[in-house]
C-alpha cells in the first residue's frame, strides 16, 4: 500500500513539473480592468509565471475551502465536546453513587455487585 501511495505521489509530481515547465511564460496580473483603473487613476499590476498563478489559485482555493469547512463544522465540534463533558460528569456521579452504596460492605461482595 505504501508503494502505491509513493507511485501516485510520484506521478502527481511529474504532472505538476510538466505543467510548470509548459506554462512558464510570464503573464501580467492587474488589480482592476483598464477602464476602472483610468477612473481611479491607479492600477496595481504584477508579472508572474503562469504556473505560479494557476497553482497559487488552486492553493488559495484549498485553504479557503478548508477554513470554510472548519467554521461550518464548529457546531458539531461544540456539541461533541458538550456531550463528552456530560458523559464524564455522569461517569463521576455513577462512581460516587457506587462507592456510597457499597460503603461498609465486604470488598469482594461490592466488586461482585458492581460487575452486574
Amino acid at each position: 500500500m505504501r508503494y502505491i501511495r509513493y507511485a501516485v505521489l510520484g506521478a502527481l509530481a511529474v504532472v505538476l513539473v510538466s505543467v510548470c515547465l509548459a506554462n512558464s511564460k510570464v503573464v501580467e496580473l492587474k488589480l482592476m480592468p483598464s477602464a476602472l483603473a483610468e477612473l481611479f487613476g491607479f492600477n496595481y499590476s504584477i508579472a508572474l509565471p503562469l504556473f505560479v498563478v494557476v497553482l497559487g489559485g488552486v492553493g488559495a482555493g484549498l485553504v479557503i475551502g478548508f477554513l470554510w469547512e472548519w467554521i461550518r463544522e464548529h457546531k458539531h465540534r461544540s456539541e461533541a465536546a458538550q456531550k463528552a463533558r456530560e458523559a464524564r460528569k455522569l461517569n463521576r456521579e455513577v462512581t460516587r453513587l457506587k462507592k456510597q452504596k457499597n460503603e461498609g460492605k465486604d470488598e469482594v461482595l461490592a466488586l461482585l455487585e458492581d460487575a452486574n
